[in-house]
């Protein structure tokens, strides 16, 4: 059988149905119909008769954009991206059909309050960014983006409660930020490297945005490694930073030395350190975090890794032990050093990839 075409019928509503999508079914006269019967029956009202054996196919915009983007056969109408849209906005409305009726039905969604929805928003992208970071995209990343995507739902529908906007404002109010931010893609400013974009973005949000100070709009909400992240890009945003990586590398290792020298005039001898031991950790992490800035790593994500490889070589280290006739918690502590590289050198052969920091 010859590449079949499909057609789109809209939300499965007959009301819904595009001129051009029916002109052609009417045109056709056949079509493998899969819809509802309330649409199929509308169709055949209007001279289109169901045959499954048709080379023509009639759908709604989220099962007809299924079809088209899993045979790279099939045509359709309309095509490519403007399908895409159209299912997606379909699944977009069924989530918030959804979203309307938990809010009414379920006693603790009915509870919720933006104070006490925001936790689970953040557990849902912490679990995002768990499985971002694991590896290639997969089901389970689709997975969590629904779960994400669902906090937006519920916040919005609370916006719209009180009057302050509802999910339409919130798409309409990021597609206008993005546009005015994006001048070299939607309108005539040119910029040659990711770099000149920050820059300029950042001036955007200066100029059109009303947004005051060098460091402005930094949430307390945010993560302490965040919040000196974005502290430093606002600095860089008005030209206040290390040319090359190399200025903030000596920087680490001059508050290294200033630590060190603190600890030295006032040692540890209670439960809290002194007042410039803190300060001078505090500095070394700040500049750890501007180096990392510079060379392109995330610092959030980075420190993430680095912790699960180290709890990864531990258990390990324990059941190399464990082989041995050891109980890891009981050795000394060289022997549990011996044992950890031993875990380090065995990981690494198993998963070359995850590197051996």
């Amino acid at each position: 059988m010859t590449a079949r075409r499909v057609v789109a019928l809209g939300g499965g509503d007959p009301s819904g149905v595009p001129a051009l999508g029916l002109e052609e079914l009417v045109r056709a006269g056949v079509a493998d119909i899969r819809a509802t019967g309330d649409l199929a029956d509308w169709l055949a009202e209007r001279g289109v008769r169901h045959d499954p054996s048709a080379e023509l196919i009639a759908a709604d915009d989220l099962a007809a954009w299924r079809l088209v983007r899993d045979d790279a056969a099939l045509e359709s109408l309309p095509v490519g991206e403007a399908l895409a849209a159209r299912a997606t906005a379909m699944a977009l409305g069924g989530l918030w059909e959804i979203t309307v009726r938990l809010r009414s039905e379920c006693p603790w969604d009915r509870e919720q309050t933006p104070a006490t929805i925001v936790q689970h928003t953040i557990e849902e992208a912490y679990e995002l960014a768990d499985v971002a970071l694991s590896g290639p995209p997969g089901p389970k990343l689709v997975d969590e983006l629904g779960d994400l995507l669902f906090q937006s739902f519920i916040l919005s529908l609370m916006t719209r409660e009180v009057g302050a906007g509802d999910l339409s404002d919130v798409a309409q109010g990021i597609s206008d930020k993005l546009i005015r931010r994006h001048p070299h893609v939607f309108g005539e400013t040119t910029v040659e490297t990711s770099a000149d974009v920050l820059e300029r973005w950042e001036g955007i949000k200066r100029e059109q945005e009303g947004r005051e100070g060098i460091f402005h709009d930094i949430p307390d909400s945010l993560t302490t490694m965040l919040v000196a992240l974005k502290t430093q890009k606002r600095a860089a945003a008005i030209g206040f930073d290390w040319v090359e990586w190399t200025g903030a590398e000596e920087a680490v290792r001059a508050e290294l030395a200033e630590l060190v020298e603190a600890l030295a005039e006032h040692p540890v001898a209670g439960p809290e350190p002194d007042p410039a031991v803190r300060a001078e950790a505090g500095d070394i992490l700040f500049a750890a975090i501007n180096l990392l800035r510079l060379v392109k790593v995330d610092p959030e994500t980075a420190l993430r890794g680095a912790t699960k490889r180290f709890r990864l070589r531990v258990e390990e280290a324990e059941r190399i032990a464990a082989e041995k006739g050891f109980e890891f918690a009981a050795l000394p502590v060289d022997d549990q050093e011996r044992y950890y590289r031993a875990a380090k050198t065995r990981l690494a052969r198993q998963a070359p990839d995850e590197g051996t920091a």
